[in-house]
């Protein structure tokens, strides 16, 4: 009796354990596939398609997710340059706030809530990324996500946070974390689709 209740204890361990294990590894090929940083996009999508498949026990594994970044950088490169120039024009918000230019506190706050209201919408446009669907239209529909489930888009600003503190005390730490944001991801739009 007590080997038998001991069984389902340790298989949702092991499942658990199997997930997050995933979730690392997932990390770190989305974070090859970045480097060159304008794929960004395409490969946080092709990181979040792996792990739906992944979890709905299809089959997965890196000749997949190369499969499936391919076909996310034919249009995700430009959303890669749009998010080169946000940042770059971030950067000058607040270059312009430390000069003590008038008003740059507000404007200075304001561009950088726009720009992580962006980086949500980019990211929850990639989590609903697959084969055949075009950048364009899944960003637009991701933007009205972002503004309508202000939780999920919190929790994948925490996510970002946790990486952003990974980076700060253990850099190398930060490349595996980043598949838990995409499992995140994953998790918000799986939420707000079942709504």
């Amino acid at each position: 009796m007590a080997a038998r209740s001991a069984t389902p204890h340790a298989s949702r361990l092991s499942t658990g354990f199997g997930v997050f294990a995933e979730c690392l590894l997932t990390g770190v090929w989305m974070t090859l596939a970045a480097l060159p940083l304008l794929t960004a996009p395409a490969a946080f999508a092709a990181g979040t398609r792996h792990l739906r498949r992944h979890l709905c026990h299809d089959a997965s594994g890196w000749r997949l997710f190369a499969a499936d970044f391919t076909a996310a950088a034919r249009g995700g490169w430009l959303v890669g340059v749009s998010g080169l120039a946000a940042l770059w024009l971030t950067w000058l918000n607040l270059t312009a706030v430390r000069a003590g230019l008038p008003g740059g506190p507000l404007t200075g706050t304001v561009g950088v809530l726009a720009f992580i209201g962006a980086v949500v919408a980019v990211l929850r446009a990639a989590a609903a990324w697959h084969p055949g669907s075009r950048w364009r239209d899944l960003l637009r529909a991701a933007a009205r996500r972002t503004v309508r489930d202000p939780a999920g888009s919190l929790l994948l600003v925490g996510g970002f946070a946790v990486v952003a503190a990974s980076a700060w005390f253990m850099p190398p730490l930060a490349v595996p974390v980043t598949g838990a944001v995409a499992a995140a991801a994953v998790a918000v739009e799986t939420r707000y689709a079942a709504r």
